[in-house]
């Protein structure tokens, strides 16, 4: 059986004696009813892996000791940056999931004009804490380095002005311009639209500031599924899936 593997955000090191973050606790102490003397792995996003032994599990809390750790190499060398137009219920959170998965590095969703989804500002917050936590979730199972930053929800303007990837692509169904044809890049910024699509008048703003449109093959994926297509794409082309 494979060692349970938690993200804990607080320092690590090796020799430390530790008390677990709540959520950690709740999952391995009452979730998978973990005791003294088991082995879990914690990271915390500074690339290392950390095998640790329970040394003490209470009703409330757990403590365990960071016996060793070891370099995580699973992080993608090209960065990934989407902006993701908010959709309903289970399909954003299936994209956040899987674009995880397929190693991007910042999710960003995004407001559009046929986004059917508005939200206050609490719900926002609520939102985007439990986008957080999808990708924190798929980071643990992916093994992952470090879980993929979600941001606050933003508008389409906003995410565009504040990108700055060295390559920024922006899915049209009627755009049939070869990746290839671009240099090696870093960095990409990737736009998906929502149901229905960003209107004409996005995608000019996108290529105002500097996005280039293409598409993945002659059929319409759905919202939730043009990430991951994408994600793969540009991963084998670029990245690690090679």
């Amino acid at each position: 059986m494979r060692t349970p593997r938690f993200y804990e955000p607080q320092p690590l090191a090796e020799g430390n004696l530790l008390t677990l973050s709540d959520a950690t606790f709740q999952h391995a102490g009452k979730v998978l009813r973990m005791r003294a003397g088991d082995h879990l792995i914690l990271f915390n996003g500074d690339g290392l892996d950390y095998l640790a032994e329970i040394t003490q599990s209470e009703k409330r809390q757990m403590q365990v000791r960071l016996i060793q750790s070891e370099l995580n190499l699973r992080e993608s060398p090209l960065s990934i940056d989407i902006g993701q137009a908010i959709s309903r219920g289970e399909r954003m959170d299936f994209a956040i999931q899987k674009a995880t998965e397929l190693g991007c590095q910042t999710l960003s969703p995004l407001f559009t004009e046929r986004c059917e989804v508005r939200l206050s500002a609490e719900r926002q917050e609520k939102r985007q804490r439990h986008w957080q936590q999808t990708a924190i979730s798929a980071s643990e199972q992916s093994l992952r380095a470090s879980p993929p930053k979600v941001q606050t929800p933003m508008t389409l303007e906003a995410w565009l002005k504040a990108c700055d990837a060295e390559l920024k692509l922006v899915l049209h169904p009627h755009q049939e311009a070869p990746l290839n044809r671009y240099q090696k890049p870093q960095s990409v910024a990737l736009l998906i639209g929502p149901e229905g699509g960003l209107t004409d008048t996005e995608i000019e703003l996108a290529m105002d500031y500097g996005f280039h449109a293409f598409r993945l093959g002659p059929r319409i994926m759905r919202t939730e599924t043009a990430p991951i297509a994408a994600c793969a794409v540009l991963h084998y082309l670029w990245g690690d899936l090679d």
